[in-house]
């Protein structure tokens, strides 16, 4: 079978540890060129994943290589635009979280892939993890009961640690990132909670803050380091989201469902990925799976996904038109804690 040719926009950390070794990994897969507008860290990942073709500008790139699929990994404010170029190209595309930085950039993304008939699909990985699919399996068969709460919480000691620009990172720009925390972390919970309720969120209210993170020069970043929400389902379940930069030392990637008739806890255990505490005080513990945290990165699941849509023909479930119903969530939150009121989401 001949094999896909995928191009990577954008060469930092997630490009390094996670993109390019998984699509280098897929035999159905080869990786024919990288671009980053600073040529030095394309060149890097095209000297370590041996990728023959290096670029500095993306629409250039698009139209010499015809790729059959590019991976968009840029700072968030380019995320649409390489998108709907790569799109109009004739690509499919893997694009980065969040998925844009507008509503309207959102919309955009999807109707373009829609008149080119072409696949896209956002990167959001936790829908694959072990513990999360078989929590989800347990919620939709009822053995529960109905859900009536949760607590869903990403939280770390920051990017600046961890962005291949340290320590003055895009992430703590404005004009690069967009959102801070909220966008990096919160919009992975999310697009986690819609997928393990299988409903959607009907009312957001939040705050989100700077308090801690600063630039290099000891001025406070432009953009937030927390946000703690509150969130609204259709069928009225409600729980609390929280996303930071300022977990120090540790990192924070866990859920917990309550349940008419128990609970399920995901990633708060070091063994066990899942727990189930039953009504009647019984339990039950679930190896599974551990969590990827920044400093350990396994196989996410996420190209080989993207491959096998493409391969298959098949709509990816990740889909733009998902993308778009986890953004309106955040686009919700950030109105929210603007204006101090409860925010209706409309669908």
């Amino acid at each position: 079978m001949k094999k896909l040719r995928f191009a990577i926009i954008g060469c930092g950390s997630i490009t390094k540890h996670r993109h390019a070794p998984e699509a280098k990994q897929n035999p159905n897969v080869e990786l024919v060129a990288v671009c980053s507008r600073n040529l030095e860290h394309a060149k890097a990942i095209a000297e370590k994943f041996e990728v023959e073709n290096v670029y500095d500008d993306y629409e250039k790139m698009l139209k010499e290589i015809k790729p059959d699929a590019v991976i968009v990994a840029t700072p968030n404010y380019l995320h649409a635009d390489a998108t709907i170029k790569a799109l109009k190209e004739g690509a499919h595309v893997l694009c980065e979280k969040p998925m844009a930085t507008t509503e309207d950039e959102c919309r955009m993304m999807v109707e373009t892939a829609k008149e080119m008939g072409k696949f896209l699909m956002i990167a959001h990985n936790q829908r694959f993890n072990s513990a999360h699919k078989k929590a989800k399996e347990i919620i939709q068969s009822g053995e529960l009961g109905k859900v009536l709460s949760f607590k869903t919480t990403f939280g770390h000691g920051g990017p600046e640690s961890w962005s291949s620009d340290k320590p003055d990172t895009w992430f703590f720009h404005k004009e690069a990132a967009s959102f801070g925390a909220m966008g990096d972390l919160g919009v992975h919970k999310i697009d986690l909670m819609r997928f393990l309720l299988g409903e959607e969120f009907v009312e957001a209210a939040a705050f989100i803050t700077t308090l801690s993170k600063k630039y290099p020069n000891g001025k406070p970043i432009d953009v937030d380091d927390n946000a703690v929400c509150i969130l609204k389902t259709q069928s009225g379940a409600i729980g609390t989201l929280t996303a930071s930069w300022t977990y120090p030392g540790s990192e924070d990637n866990s859920t917990v469902i309550y349940c008419e008739k128990g609970s399920i806890t995901l990633y708060a255990d070091p063994k066990f990925s899942m727990i189930i505490r039953y009504a009647n005080g019984q339990k039950a513990y679930f190896e599974l799976d551990t969590m990827q945290t920044n400093e350990r990165q396994t196989k996410s699941g996420v190209v080989d996904e993207f491959v096998d849509c493409i391969l298959t023909n098949t709509p990816p479930k990740i889909s733009g038109e998902e993308g778009l119903k986890t953004m309106k969530v955040v686009f919700a939150c950030f109105e929210s804690a603007k204006t101090g009121r409860i925010v209706r989401i409309d669908y």
